[in-house]
């Protein structure tokens, strides 16, 4: 679909690549990361952004930040690895993804050798692309079942291949819809304040043929008064363990306009995602943006500027996961692995 991946390796394996999404939809900027400032500005410019993606990026630029830091030597790259961490998780601590990728990459510190470990870490990195992508296709597979022929769609944010190292999350479903021959409507919420709806979910969608038109966060609530979409499919940032779910502000107010209306709303994400560790959207920490993103404001005017809002499980139809449709209460596995289940 892409011509390039959003984040993968670069074709050496010395760096991370990436799509830098700030020059998007006006051209295609690809990116090679080196070294852990470069990928810690990245994921907090959203030059890479979509919690899936931040993961999938946190894991190869780990890797190959330290591999380059410490000149290759194992011993060293240990001692680095505690506080690249650390950076990393707080840079943006609202997807969860993040710290749940760079936990995977610290557990390979408990068993490797020093003499094995940068091979170790970039093994685990890699697992941990192509499981997204693997975890993306079985969400588009699973999501066939909610999106019939002729279904139009209103989607927030983007949650799709530029949100992840596969097809998406939240447009997965449509993708696998399109590919199926089936016929779809999407609308896509603009998405204020960086527009990642007008900007990236309108690119990609059209990009792929399918029919996609861009409206005002403000106009979602009149679209579905009108009648003119039959479901919504999100993504997410977290998932906590009773089904409350963090993604992109604005996404509370279109869930509370389709219970209104009686629009079936869905979220999707992979098992990533979900953090039975937190019980409650009100234990999740919002990150907050700068105010320079909504825009020239008045001298002396502050700005209240929220990137996520918590959308409550009573609002949700269904979670649609690489493991098919789910039911809260999310509990955390026996499996070492650290694999979720519902």
């Amino acid at each position: 679909m892409l011509p390039i991946p959003a984040v993968g390796w670069s074709p050496d394996s010395r760096a991370l690549r990436i799509l830098d999404q700030r020059h998007l939809p006006a051209e295609e900027v690809v990116r090679d990361l080196c070294t852990l400032s470069e990928l810690i500005d990245a994921i907090g410019t959203l030059a890479v952004r979509g919690a899936p993606a931040i993961g999938v990026a946190a894991a190869i630029g780990l890797a190959v930040a330290l591999d380059a830091e410490s000149g290759g030597d194992g011993a060293r790259a240990r001692g680095l690895l505690s506080g690249s961490a650390a950076r990393l998780v707080a840079t943006r601590p609202t997807a969860v993804n993040l710290t749940w990728a760079v936990q995977r990459m610290q557990r390979v510190a408990e068993w490797a050798r020093d003499t094995e470990l940068l091979p170790a870490l970039r093994r685990e990195a890699e697992a941990i692309r192509a499981q997204d992508v693997a975890m993306c296709d079985a969400i588009g597979q699973h999501g066939l079942a909610i999106v019939p022929d002729g279904a139009r769609v209103l989607t927030h944010c983007n949650a799709g291949a530029l949100a992840t190292a596969g097809i998406g999350t939240a447009l997965a479903p449509l993708y696998a819809a399109h590919a199926r021959g089936r016929a779809l409507t999407v609308y896509a919420d603009e998405t204020r304040p960086l527009r990642q709806g007008a900007r990236l979910t309108a690119w990609e969608l059209a990009r792929a043929g399918i029919n996609v038109s861009v409206l005002p966060d403000g106009a979602a609530a009149s679209l579905l008064a009108q009648g003119l979409v039959d479901l919504v499919i999100v993504g997410a940032d977290r998932i906590t363990a009773n089904g409350d779910v963090a993604n992109k502000i604005g996404t509370y107010g279109v869930a509370l306009a389709a219970q209104v209306h009686g629009v079936p709303f869905y979220v999707a994400a992979p098992w990533s995602t979900v953090d039975p560790a937190t019980a409650t959207g009100t234990d999740i920490v919002i990150e907050h943006r700068h105010s320079d993103e909504l825009g020239e404001l008045p001298a002396g005017v502050p700005a209240w500027n929220p990137a996520f809002d918590v959308t409550p499980r009573t609002l949700v139809r269904g979670y649609l996961t690489d493991r098919g449709l789910v039911e809260p209460p999310f509990l955390i596995d026996p499996d070492p692995s650290g694999a979720l289940r519902p």
